[in-house]
């Protein structure tokens, strides 16, 4: 097999890691848009995949339609999680970025909790692969994700609700001179990035993984952070840095398939995402591309 043919045959894997990203990504975009910074896309995915995880175990042998109810129950745990980061951030004005740690912190340990409960261990039962290849052989979960960044797209830029959410990112205060409830459209705004992260967790583990454990997201949460920042913060980018970090991810499993590349040590692509998450960060830590008002607490009495 030569190159071309082994990067056209990882096209599957690409998409299937993709997918999640992309999700997670679409709704930390959203998040800070409306200007509330959503460190905890991490452990919101981390709890969706747990409980996505968890109800397909519980189902699996007796609803034939288990995988839908468990996305929709990871998308649904995802945005009540997300409302403990709503209420901290925007009513009580807190730091943004303690108050997305400490819900990474607590994902980790609240979902070995439950799975301690339910099964007496620290991770779900193994379960039947859910979700299978659809249509031209990808999962599903890729035109779920499509159909999000073209939704979100259509939002942001054809819609005013669209408009009013940008506008909470850039300037709240003339927003609310306008008339708007700033902090209505910030609640609705963390809480849709709760629950696509919800989903995405969910969508990463029922075609990932064969189970749950708590290295399930494994940093999938920072790199869709990092893609909103790549991205610069619009549909589009946010796309194209999504599909190069799951083509950078897919790499690594597919690096035995590449004569060409096999001299280097797989240890390398599996690095490649997380380097490229930290050298974006640098890169795009001093440009102005990120909302104005993103990371402030909205304080009415400000002019």
């Amino acid at each position: 097999m030569n190159f071309f043919e082994s990067i056209l045959g990882m096209l599957p894997s690409t998409l299937m890691i993709f997918s999640p990203i992309l999700i997670a990504a679409i709704g930390g975009m959203i998040c800070e848009r409306a200007g509330v910074v959503n460190i905890a896309l991490e452990g919101l995915m981390t709890m969706g995949a747990m409980s996505a995880a968890v109800i397909h175990v519980l189902l699996e042998s007796n609803i034939a339609f288990s995988i839908p109810i468990a996305l929709l129950i990871a998308a649904a745990v995802g945005g009540l999680f997300a409302l403990i980061h709503a209420f901290a951030s925007i009513t009580l004005r807190a730091d943004q970025v303690i108050s997305g740690t400490g819900i990474n912190l607590l994902s980790t340990g609240i979902t070995v909790f439950i799975c301690q409960i339910l099964f007496s261990a620290d991770r779900s039962p193994t379960y039947r692969m859910g979700i299978l290849p659809g249509t031209f052989g990808f999962y599903p979960t890729v035109w779920i994700a499509l159909a999000i960044l073209a939704i979100s797209w259509f939002v942001l830029y054809k819609r005013p609700w669209g408009l009013r959410l940008r506008a909470a990112g850039e300037h709240p205060q003339a927003l609310a001179s306008a008339g708007v409830n700033v902090i209505k459209i910030r609640y609705i705004a963390v809480l849709i990035s709760g629950i696509l992260a919800g989903l995405a967790g969910g969508a990463l583990v029922l075609t990932q993984d064969i189970q749950f454990t708590v290295n399930t997201i494994n940093g999938k949460g920072f790199i869709a952070l990092a893609a909103v920042s790549f991205g610069r913060w619009i549909p589009l980018g946010i796309f194209g840095a999504s599909l190069l970090f799951g083509f950078s991810s897919a790499l690594a499993v597919n690096i035995v398939n590449i004569s060409s590349l096999q001299f280097l040590p797989s240890e390398f692509f599996s690095a490649i995402p997380y380097l490229i998450t930290l050298i974006t960060l640098v890169i795009f830590s001093g440009k102005d591309y990120a909302p104005r008002a993103a990371g402030k607490p909205y304080d009415k009495g400000k002019s």
